[in-house]
């Protein structure tokens, strides 16, 4: 039985929220291209894809000469499939079958039928870009219309489909929280309720939908389950207590399992390690590489770092649909991910029969002697003292509000051959001593934690790869820092965000001299220049690095190291003082690959060589009090994203000309007490989306030009004088409404220490493609 065709036989009842994704597809069917077109389905399993299919199938088979469905299994036998082909297409045409032929002469037979005809053909679930090389010479371009459509969880396999500027992909999405309890109720209350759910069961109805996660084949198959029940609160009650261990979706279960087994032996590791990470939990993908290098799960490749590798990996992983993406940054970027819960609980059920960790939550407290990972979700009450028998390679802890020192103590005593001692967000003050006995450690992160200071002993962990400090209280890292030869990763540092951002909210860490000796420092983020800098320069194979409390006479010293460091990307520089000038005009030769640049304190002008920087991102300036406008030397930059410019002008007047700015997508004007006027040409800034502007004072009337920015979807105000608010309001007159009632946000806010609150708030509403 392969529990995918239950998806072919979902009735017309049960099928929403796919109407305009089906619109969609059947207007591309209908483009009017002769050229054969391939037309991509992608997404995770049970999302959908073979029923938005079906229905589009069955919807234009009318308009093709001859026309088939075939599933794909991952062991598909060639002949059986150009066999299958050619049967669903001489029935369609009522034609009579051939018999008993080889794959060569299949082939040659299904292109010899499909000549001069308008086809439709559907290939559902397909696991491979091998198998277009295979299929695509049975499937002639004879410049009639013909169309294929394919179904894959793999965005790799779609973008190989993709080999014309007619060829398209559809990436599907959850279900909308709406569209999600529509779908339920009408599979779970359709028979008796006629589709109405009971007052009293909605608030655990609606908890059992989100459980889904927008994910339609899960969806049906617990309506379906409940549909079974009677609908009296009790036994809702007990079904919704072991929707914890989805024992009921075996369907989705063999469905989603198939991603698994599917995957290279390098990724099963790293997709396993999942399951250590609480439900619903967002991990931070930097994070998560951190954690694969250390555990060894990545292959090394004398052409890229492992960190490169792993993120290769991960990006694998997310484009197979078993990982999604949580939070994607504007530049594109995946910055934290995770998986559904359904996947999860495949993850758990593999990990417990490879035995390759284990989770304590919600009232375990018993480990397998086998176990050398172990994840602790909950209060550490539920640890019982046996598991100090274990021999634990990998120790995490989630959601650990209370952790007596006793266990911390038993921890690091008894677990010797630990490589990884992930700490972050626990309850915890400090590290004993004891932890530099830990000869194996290759990460240890206290991230987030109230430990103020590390113990001398930490210098003995030559293996260790990755120190996460940062929100810790750490502000001094010990001499004996100096020995981590093999250390990548040394994240320090905190930020006040109680208190209205300034010049040093940012609170970097004190270094010995002598920490020069890492060479294998990738980032290092944030150190003080308190001893001065020299010793950055010998750190050549930084990818990020950050400095707090520069002074102007380590300026030079600084240009001198940066211009070593080729693979720099990021680097953040703030001044010791607002009256501090930071001296980096001195860079003849700047890193070539340098995508983020934030500096933080005076600049007696712009420096020469950032216009330079073809591959720049990202830039800020604060407090820099520059007299010359920046926007000349920035304008041109051909990959800028981002621009932050706070207490950064001292001018009247900022000029964004024509065709400056292309690609930018959020701009932040902040804090410019003599700014009086801003102009934007029709032409610049063609792509922004988001404009954050103000506290400025003197700026008396909206800027001009805003009206071309038919891209920007938010438009933030922050305290601006009520004068100015009140001639963009319509309540208030309103009178310069027109220039921005066509962005689909509008807000008005105040600052308050270092956040932000809403006082106004103006919407308009999108319409639905």
């Amino acid at each position: 039985h392969d529990p995918r065709l239950a998806s072919l036989f979902i009735e017309e009842a049960e099928l929403v929220g796919i109407e305009s994704s089906r619109d969609k597809i059947i207007s591309w069917l209908q483009d009017g291209a002769s050229d054969r077109g391939v037309i991509s389905l992608v997404g995770m399993g049970g999302l959908g894809k073979t029923t938005l299919a079906k229905k589009v199938y069955d919807n234009q088979t009318t308009q093709y000469d001859c026309h088939a469905w075939i599933t794909v299994s991952q062991s598909y036998q060639k002949g059986e499939l150009l066999r299958t082909m050619i049967k669903q297409f001489y029935q369609s045409t009522k034609e009579s079958l051939p018999q008993g032929m080889e794959e060569m002469s299949l082939t040659h037979k299904l292109r010899e039928y499909l000549q001069q005809k308008r086809y439709l053909v559907v290939f559902d679930d397909v696991w491979e870009k091998e198998f277009w090389e295979f299929i695509k010479d049975c499937l002639p371009d004879d410049k009639k219309g013909s169309r294929v459509i394919i179904t894959t969880r793999n965005y790799n396999t779609a973008l190989f489909f993709k080999t014309s500027s007619i060829d398209r992909i559809l990436k599907l999405q959850p279900l909308s929280e709406e569209k999600a309890w529509q779908l339920f109720c009408k599979k779970a209350f359709l028979s008796d309720c006629e589709g109405d759910c009971p007052s009293e069961l909605e608030e655990l109805s609606r908890d059992i939908v989100r459980k889904c996660e927008g994910l339609p084949l899960a969806i049906v198959a617990i309506g379906g389950l409940l549909s079974t029940k009677e609908k009296v609160l009790s036994q809702w009650q007990k079904l919704h207590a072991s929707l914890g261990s989805r024992l009921h979706l075996t369907s989705i279960t063999k469905i989603l399992s198939l991603s698994y087994h599917d995957l290279p032996y390098h990724l099963k590791s790293c997709f396993l390690y999942f399951g250590m990470i609480p439900e619903d939990y967002s991990i931070r993908c930097v994070r998560l590489i951190r954690l694969w290098i250390a555990e060894n799960f990545v292959k090394e490749d004398k052409d890229m770092t492992l960190e490169d590798v792993a993120e290769e990996y991960l990006t694998e992983l997310i484009q197979r649909n078993l990982v999604q993406a949580s939070w994607v940054d504007f530049d594109r970027k995946v910055r934290s991910c995770r998986v559904h819960d359904l996947m999860r609980e495949i993850i758990l059920r593999k990990s417990q029969e490879l035995r390759f960790c284990q989770v304590l939550a919600h009232g375990d407290s018993s480990c397998d002697g086998q176990t050398r990972r172990l994840s602790i979700h909950s209060n550490t009450g539920i640890v019982s003292e046996s598991i100090s028998d274990l021999r634990i390679r990998s120790l995490f802890l989630f959601g650990v509000d209370e952790f007596p020192e006793s266990l911390l103590h038993m921890f690091i005593a008894s677990f010797k051959l630990l490589k990884i001692l992930d700490f972050e967000d626990a309850s915890l003050d400090y590290l004993p001593e004891g932890v530099g006995n830990l000869l194996h450690l290759r990460y240890l992160s206290v991230r987030n934690t109230k430990v103020k200071m590390l113990p001398k002993s930490i210098g003995k962990l030559h293996s260790l790869q990755t120190l996460d400090l940062k929100h810790s209280l750490v502000q001094e890292l010990p001499i004996e820092i100096k020995g981590l030869h093999k250390l990548r990763h040394l994240l320090a540092y905190s930020l006040d965000d109680t208190i209205k951002i300034n010049l040093n909210s940012r609170i970097g860490v004190k270094m010995h001299e002598g920490f020069g000796c890492l060479e294998d420092l990738q980032k290092l983020y944030f150190v003080e220049a308190n001893h001065g800098i020299s010793p950055i320069t010998k750190l050549r194979q930084l990818r990020k690095l950050g400095i707090t409390k520069l002074t102007g006479d380590n300026g030079r010293a600084l240009c001198a190291s940066i211009e070593e460091m080729h693979q720099l990307e990021c680097l953040n520089v703030s001044a010791l003082s607002e009256d501090e000038i930071i001296d980096i005009q001195h860079i003849l030769s700047p890193p070539p690959f340098l995508q983020r640049l934030a500096l933080l304190g005076r600049l007696e002008k712009l420096p020469t060589w950032i216009s330079s920087l073809q591959h720049l991102v990202r830039i800020s300036f604060g407090w820099s009090r520059m007299t010359d406008d920046p926007l000349k030397a920035l304008e041109h930059l051909p990959n800028l994203l981002e621009l932050g410019l706070l207490q950064a002008y001292d001018g009247e007047q900022l000029h964004f000309k024509a065709g400056g700015f292309q690609k930018l997508k959020v701009l932040r004007l902040d804090e410019s007490n003599r700014l009086s006027l801003v102009i934007i040409e029709k032409g610049a800034l063609p792509l922004l989306e988001e404009l954050k502007i103000g506290p400025i004072p003197q700026l008396k009337e909206m800027p001009a030009g805003i009206h071309h920015l038919q891209n920007l979807t938010t438009l933030q105000f922050i305290d601006m004088r009520n004068e100015f608010r009140d001639r963009v309001l319509p309540d208030k007159g309103g009178q310069e409404y027109w220039i921005i009632e066509h962005i689909p946000l509008v807000q008005f806010c105040v600052l308050r220490g270092a956040i932000f609150y809403a006082t106004h708030t103006l919407m308009r509403q999108i319409p639905t493609l």
